[in-house]
């Protein structure tokens, strides 16, 4: 009975913090995180490759002032493109981005073909969180959310939906003890994950989370 009563008290503040998480985005103005580099330099090969990326997937990335790029994870379990942290904050962000030009027109071919199912591309964004949602927690709460029509247009996207992750103690996230996925698409263009990670899940956490949409979002 004690077990139970604990988990439903987990569950009740994970649920409230989702809350918080989802009101500060709508609500605090990007201008509290770090202003983005005007005249972002390339300063290294991963950050080459991830500017491709984005332009190929309809996104424009600036790198911002007070960041520091980080190791993006890349093993069996995870595969990242970007990551980049603020130093002493304990606030870092891992990116995924897919360009989903080359798919609709496979859809567009296939769709009216009863011999062949064939995915949406609009939709992919769904899977993509829910995945990484799913493997970050592992046995742990999570919590789903749609992204409201206000950040939606912050980053420039047609849908969205974020996941509030409290995370397992392991080596790969770093011993990071929260997670926030946001999964979001733009249609018929592409699909961007952003996960930010911390230790605590205080209001400069959520002033940072809100300001991501100042350096990456959907053309």
């Amino acid at each position: 009975m004690t077990s139970i009563v604990k988990q439903i008290k987990q569950l009740l503040l994970t649920t409230a913090l989702l809350q918080v998480a989802v009101v500060a985005m709508a609500q605090v103005k990007p201008k509290s995180a770090p202003v983005p580099s005007t005249n972002p330099k390339i300063t290294s090969r991963q950050l080459a490759d991830f500017y491709h990326l984005t332009a190929d997937a309809g996104i424009q990335f600036l790198f911002p002032a007070g960041f520091r790029e980080s190791r993006a994870l890349n093993n069996e379990d995870f595969s990242f493109d970007y990551a980049m942290e603020i130093p002493g904050h304990e606030f870092e962000i891992w990116f995924q981005v897919k360009s989903q030009k080359k798919n609709w027109q496979t859809y567009i071919l296939s769709k009216n073909d009863p011999t062949k199912r064939t995915e949406n591309p609009d939709s992919i964004y769904r899977g993509m969180g829910l995945v990484l949602a799913k493997t970050l927690a592992e046995d742990t709460t999570y919590l789903v959310r749609n992204i409201s029509q206000d950040v939606l247009k912050r980053y420039n996207a047609n849908a969205g939906k974020s996941y509030l992750l409290t995370l397992p103690d392991q080596h790969a996230t770093k011993g990071y003890k929260y997670a926030l996925v946001i999964a979001l698409e733009k249609n018929q263009t592409g699909t961007l994950v952003v996960i930010c990670f911390t230790n605590e899940k205080n209001p400069e956490f959520f002033k940072n989370v809100t300001g991501v949409s100042k350096y990456i979002k959907f053309k």
